[in-house]
């Protein structure tokens, strides 16, 4: 009897490591990075200036995107950077058809972002022309090689995670103040003045808010090797120009030179997310080479707190996706009742064990990124902006009473659409915490 009971404990004991062994395999982190040249010929028209009245004429550096796969064993999660000025959600939508068909990766678990740069190809559709001048074109050839190219970056991603040995992640937080500020400028009456160029043409002008948070995602090795770094920051992608000569050049502006220098002393893959960065630009040092400046600044800065991150292999994945819905202005023309009344996009929330990534379509003005932040009750939060689609500016109430550019002729959404993306993405932030 004795002997039996002996037995059985060695077998339920075995079982028991078995099932333990299980368990712990099974929330091992795995990762991988993936990067892919998305540069199109030259001649292709560019996308962020209405002033420019021909296609583009040099590669100033390449452009790319990148994918970070991370697999817990139960799931996976994908967040995608371009170097384009924003991917419209009909793309999207369709690189996540591809990615879900080949890999299972599930379509609200993949994340596919701009970094805004200024200097992309023209890749939106001819039903929302702006900001590009009448007679720019999209090249649909183009689009298709993008789209491709995108769905296999991630693809790549995947199997190099599935390959991987365990992974790490962990949380930095930095801070750079001084190369930027709010282009939204206060006249004594109250209402803005757009300064796009530093100085302020006033003395009596009073600037805004800036978000100098800058978030980084470190991604390692079991040898504290970095597989990735995800860097956000809020500030427009737009410092190169202030040079001439750059107008009409392909160029991942500074996004680009922070990542490369990133990648040349740290190694790995080094993706930039844009934060609540609509009336955020870079401080231009009236020097000669602003994107260099501007993003070896941010590379200071990335460089500094990646020494010191603290990262663990237990992290679990999730993923969310919401649609919302925006009331648009009215429209003034022969027959205003037809034109639409609404528009409909999408926010996204992706949860690393306890770190948020909140991406929110199109470009949102700092305040609303502050107004979220203090609500969420989450230490570890990205807001990233220009996030899976684009629908022009998202400004707060005030920002309408006050004028300027970003919430006249740059948006078609109506007054409090930034109070209702705030509200929207705070209860879905509490959706994924009540899981």
């Amino acid at each position: 009897m004795e002997h039996r009971i002996c037995k059985l404990c060695l077998v339920l004991t075995v079982l028991m490591i078995m099932l333990f062994a299980a368990g712990n395999a099974s929330a091992t982190l795995r990762a991988g990075a993936a990067r892919v040249d998305i540069t199109p010929p030259v001649g292709v028209w560019l996308s962020g200036y209405g002033a420019r009245k021909q296609p583009s004429t040099k590669i100033a550096d390449p452009l790319y995107a990148k994918a970070l796969v991370l697999d817990d064993g139960a799931s996976q999660i994908a967040i995608v950077s371009t170097d384009l000025l924003w991917l419209p959600l009909e793309i999207t939508n369709e690189i996540r058809r591809r990615v879900h068909k080949e890999t299972g990766i599930a379509r609200d678990h993949i994340m596919i972002c701009g970094t805004h740069t200024h200097w992309g190809p023209k890749i939106d559709r001819p039903a929302a022309t702006w900001p590009d001048a009448a007679e720019s074109r999209i090249s649909d050839d183009f689009v298709d090689v993008l789209t491709s190219k995108t769905a296999l970056c991630i693809v790549d991603a995947f199997r190099k995670a599935a390959d991987a040995a365990p992974a790490a992640v962990g949380m930095a937080r930095g801070h750079i103040d001084e190369i930027t500020y709010n282009r939204r400028t206060l006249r004594p009456d109250g209402t803005v003045v757009n300064t796009f160029r530093l100085p302020a043409a006033s003395p009596d002008l009073k600037f805004g808010p800036t978000d100098p948070t800058v978030s980084i995602l470190k991604v390692q090795d079991a040898g504290g090797r970095l597989i990735a770094a995800m860097v956000n920051y809020a500030c427009h992608p737009v410092a190169g120009d202030a040079d001439p000569e750059l107008f009409y050049h392909l160029s991942a502006d500074y996004p680009g030179v922070m990542e490369s220098i990133v990648e040349k002393i740290e190694g790995g893959t080094c993706l930039f997310l844009l934060g609540a960065a609509g009336n955020i630009n870079p401080v231009r040092f009236q020097r000669t080479r602003f994107r260099h400046e501007i993003g070896a600044a941010l590379a200071g800065e990335v460089l500094r707190r990646l020494q010191t991150v603290t990262a663990t292999e237990d992290a679990k994945l999730r993923g969310m996706t919401r649609p919302i819905t925006f009331d648009l202005k009215p429209v003034e023309g022969d027959k205003p009742e037809d034109a639409p009344r609404t528009l409909t996009t999408q926010i996204q929330l992706l949860a690393v064990g306890d770190m948020y990534i909140l991406g929110l379509p199109s470009e949102v003005l700092v305040e609303i990124g502050f107004a979220i932040r203090a609500k969420a009750g989450i230490e570890k939060l990205f807001i990233v902006s220009i996030a899976n689609d684009t629908c022009g500016y998202i400004c707060p109430k005030e920002a309408y009473e006050q004028g300027g550019y970003e919430s006249t002729s740059a948006t078609r959404l109506a007054q409090r659409a930034g109070e209702h993306l705030a509200a929207e993405a705070l209860d879905l932030m509490a959706a994924m915490k009540g899981q």
